[in-house]
C-alpha cells in the first residue's frame, strides 16, 4: 500500500491577488477562485467566465484586476 502525499495549496488572500502582475495564468486564477483548472478552462470555452481573459493563440491569461473585482465583490461573478 502506498501512501501518496498530495501538494495542496492554499487559495490566496485578495491581499496576496492584489499584489500579482496585470495577469496571471489560469491555473493561478482557478487557485484564487476556489476552482479546478479545467473548470475555469470549460467556463471559458462556454464564454461562462467570472473573470475577463485574453487569448493569445492556445495560451489563456486572466486580467488580475477583474479577479480582484470579482474577489471583493466589486463585480458579481456569473452564476
Amino acid at each position: 500500500m502506498t501512501t501518496g502525499k498530495q501538494h495542496i495549496q492554499k487559495a490566496p488572500t485578495l491581499a496576496e491577488v492584489r499584489k500579482w502582475p496585470a495577469t496571471v495564468s489560469v491555473t493561478q486564477a482557478a487557485r484564487a477562485l476556489g476552482v479546478s483548472p479545467s473548470h475555469l478552462h470549460t467556463l471559458m470555452r462556454n464564454d461562462a467566465s467570472p473573470v475577463e481573459f485574453l487569448p493569445f493563440g492556445k495560451t489563456r491569461r486572466v486580467i488580475t484586476a477583474d479577479l480582484v473585482a470579482v474577489l471583493s465583490g466589486e463585480r458579481r461573478a456569473a452564476a
